[in-house]
């Protein structure tokens, strides 16, 4: 326990202590926000209509009389699972997409490498919008548009890793021992790779916090009533001059969102930079 506090104070760069505490705060009340809130997050009250924030309704109600602060808690929960959801997702296709392509080469290597390029060819949010216009508008498809706009990057990161870590003199001794490729894979390459891997993953969080928000906001993730960040500003903008409460709190959870990954994927990835890291 204090050999960890020690890593913690002098073993990690400022950047990502700062953003770790941040993201912690805001994991925090995605998981007690059920038992803080003092309304459901869906219960209208027609008689308060537009209330600016006060003692009883803390971040004021939308135009049904819905309660913006237990609608900002279910969306920060609502939108740090799907932000979490599509980054272990792209993470999963491209460390195994990318690992396959180094470990095997030749054939299989280079079909990766075109499909890779193609993928990359096209804007991310421009193929999260087609795929979305196939699959319609929801939740679920939303997460999948964001996967497919988003593995090709990190799976040339880790086709690049494993290149480089098949020089690597244990590994060319099991290749000459004649140890197969799968074990070689698991047992040596995938150990390797996975640390900077997830660094370098780990740097996209930010970027898909506000696609998903940005995409939810026109209309095509999660459907209103159901609280959802993006969703919500999407919907209170109709009442920017009436109701500016709607537009603020979204606004900046989203923001501390995208601050929190950021700071710990940047500081994460200048303390390997600077060696500090395996």
């Amino acid at each position: 326990m204090i050999g960890a506090v020690r890593v913690w104070r002098t073993g990690l760069p400022s950047s990502v202590r700062v953003g770790a505490v941040l993201l912690g705060v805001l994991m925090v009340l995605a998981i007690v926000g059920p038992w803080v809130a003092q309304f459901p997050p869906n219960e209208p009250h027609y008689g308060d209509k537009l209330v600016a924030p006060n003692a009883r309704y803390w971040l004021g109600t939308d135009q049904y009389g819905r309660d913006q602060f237990s609608r900002v808690l279910n969306g920060l929960r609502l939108s740090l699972l799907s932000a979490f959801m599509v980054l272990a997702g792209s993470a999963t296709i491209s460390l195994l997409v990318g690992l396959g392509a180094g470990l095997y080469g030749g054939g299989l290597d280079r079909a990766v490498s075109r499909v890779i390029d193609v993928v990359l060819a096209i804007p991310g949010l421009v193929l999260a919008l087609a795929v979305v216009g196939l699959l319609g508008p929801g939740y679920l498809n939303l997460l999948l548009a964001l996967v497919i706009a988003s593995w090709a990057a990190d799976a040339r990161v880790a086709r690049a890793l494993t290149l480089e870590a098949r020089t690597r003199p244990y590994v060319v001794a099991a290749r000459v021992a004649g140890v197969s490729r799968p074990a070689i894979g698991v047992r040596h390459l995938l150990p390797a790779v996975l640390g900077p891997f997830l660094i370098v993953a780990t740097l996209r969080l930010g970027g898909i916090v506000v696609a998903l928000a940005g995409l939810s906001f026109l209309g095509l993730g999660v459907q209103m009533p159901e609280a959802e960040l993006g969703a919500m500003l999407g919907d209170a903008r109709r009442f920017l001059t009436a109701a500016p409460w709607l537009l603020i709190a979204p606004s900046v959870v989203i923001l501390a969102m995208a601050a929190a990954a950021n700071l710990i994927a940047e500081g994460l990835r200048d303390r390997r930079d600077g060696g500090g890291l395996a």
